[in-house]
């Protein structure tokens, strides 16, 4: 089972760039690691780092500078993980401590693989996104507070209403992973295995 996801309040940390890829936000060299843990140390390593071993952070990049940290939602431009398939960029994002990734538009893998690691992404149109951007500008150290039960993200004193497929949304509230939801019909699934001839069991 996943943690539960229904509602999350955090520091968004904006990140003003479009056609963010995979090899940006987990580079290749890091993907050796056999466990989901441990990556969000390499999160946007390039971008974060002067220096190949990671000890020089970039000053002017936006998860080094101080009244982002603790950031927990991410604000991005359109086009958001595209590149790659590789799950480790979810992975990443979560396991640096991020539960949301707000944008126009996703890559549909990353799209897909982000709610199979109880990372929600949220689709807003470009005027929303536009508008997110400067209110952060303008407060930096904002929280912003995403409801999936309700569909919304409060960002100062506007709500905006998002929308997410039924049965994703079930599993994140429910905290349901591909295990999880096998684990639903654990009983029919026994059931049918003690019906089945000896010779098959």
């Amino acid at each position: 089972m996943a943690n539960k996801f229904t509602q999350h309040t955090g520091i968004v940390a904006p990140l003003d760039a479009a056609n963010v890829d995979t090899d940006a936000i987990i580079p290749k060299q890091f993907l050796q690691k056999v466990t989901r843990t441990g990556f969000g140390a390499h999160l946007f390593h390039d971008w974060r780092f002067d220096d190949d071993a990671g000890t020089v952070p970039t000053a002017s990049f936006v998860l080094n500078k101080p009244e982002f940290q603790g950031t927990s939602i991410l604000l991005a431009r359109e086009n958001f993980g595209c590149g790659s398939s590789r799950e480790h960029a979810p992975w990443a994002l979560t396991d640096f401590g991020f539960h949301v990734v707000i944008a126009p538009s996703f890559a549909d893998i990353f799209y897909g693989n982000s709610f199979n690691n109880q990372l929600l992404p949220v689709r807003l149109s470009d005027e929303q996104v536009d508008e997110m951007f400067k209110l952060v500008a303008a407060q930096p150290g904002i929280r912003f507070t995403v409801d999936l039960e309700a569909q919304t993200v409060t960002a100062g004193d506007k709500v905006y209403p998002f929308e997410i497929d039924s049965f994703r949304r079930h599993c994140m509230l429910n905290g349901l992973d591909s295990i999880g939801l096998t684990l639903q019909h654990e009983a029919a699934i026994s059931d049918y295995e003690q019906r089945q001839p000896a010779f098959l069991n």
